[in-house]
């Protein structure tokens, strides 16, 4: 089609667009080709793109309609601009909603499986300590590792946290965590120190812990403990906020703690919690369904 062929050649001299983005929107442009000349259809207009869309909803992802639609929308106000047509007949045609995708979490019983370490050494004290201020703290796994020991206020249990874009917030740290805490600073931190640094966590060459090295730690514990669900550093993170909301926390202390920069981030756990009441209800309340 010669119309597609300018436009790729304005894409490339007029937009500077690069060889793969260009490649792409070919890939789109001639799958949307394709589909109309194969069922002769020339003057195509808003029920034949709405038709092509439920084409593509058939084995493709939402993300990969839209991308389909954006390149179509380009092509389209390229001819406009151009004055080859009048009227897109995408003009009325928007993207499709995407779903949101709830975070994965523990169960609070889940949680307390994975956090009965057996203690027999330094190592065990340090991952007990690890990963009950994780899950205290809601801290992201760089955050954990950056910790450092002048971080640390035992006394008042809470700790100085450096987030992304290095901003400092200060949370607060429960009984046990900070218990555990206290036995891995106080007697066993020192054994698995070598040479000098600050950082709180240390690995067994005496050296800072990684992010690699927790996920390591954190995959062998979960092996352990025997739960089939996948856990990552991120899964204690949305436990820990799932669980303050359930529990009648308030959404913007759970932002401040997790170091949101948006409410908006921090909102997707009303929707867990929400997920949580309604299984409740239907599970426990006596009329919650109609008997068959």
């Amino acid at each position: 089609m010669k119309e597609m062929e300018e436009y790729y050649l304005y894409l490339r001299t007029e937009k500077k667009l690069g060889e793969n983005t260009i490649t792409s929107y070919k890939f789109d442009l001639e799958n949307f080709n394709n589909f109309f000349k194969n069922r002769n259809i020339i003057n195509i207009n808003k029920e034949d793109i709405i038709k092509y869309i439920e084409y593509l909803n058939k084995n493709q992802s939402i993300g990969s309609i839209n991308r389909h639609i954006s390149s179509l929308k380009g092509f389209y106000n390229y001819l406009l601009e151009e004055g080859k047509i009048k009227i897109s007949p995408l003009e009325e045609i928007t993207a499709l909603k995407t779903t949101k995708k709830l975070p994965k979490y523990l169960t609070i019983e889940e949680v307390d499986k994975l956090l009965n370490i057996p203690l027999n050494n330094a190592f065990d004290y340090r991952n007990k300590a690890m990963m009950e201020v994780m899950y205290a703290t809601g801290l992201r796994v760089s955050e954990l590792v950056g910790l450092e020991y002048s971080n640390v206020d035992l006394f008042n249990s809470i700790i100085r946290v450096k987030g992304k874009g290095k901003k400092e917030r200060i949370v607060p740290i429960g009984e046990i965590a900070s218990h555990y805490l206290e036995i891995y600073i106080n007697e066993y931190r020192s054994k698995l120190l070598k040479g000098s640094t600050d950082k709180l966590f240390l690995n067994n060459h005496g050296k800072p812990i990684t992010r690699q090295g927790f996920n390591f730690i954190l995959n062998n514990i979960k092996e352990s403990s025997g739960i089939k669900k996948e856990i990552t550093p991120h899964v204690l993170r949305h436990s820990f906020a799932t669980h303050l909301l359930e529990g009648g926390a308030d959404l913007r202390s759970i932002q401040e703690m997790l170091g949101h920069e948006n409410i908006s981030t921090t909102n997707i756990y009303t929707y867990v919690a929400n997920n949580i009441l309604r299984e409740n209800y239907d599970m426990y309340h006596p009329r919650a369904k109609k008997e068959e």
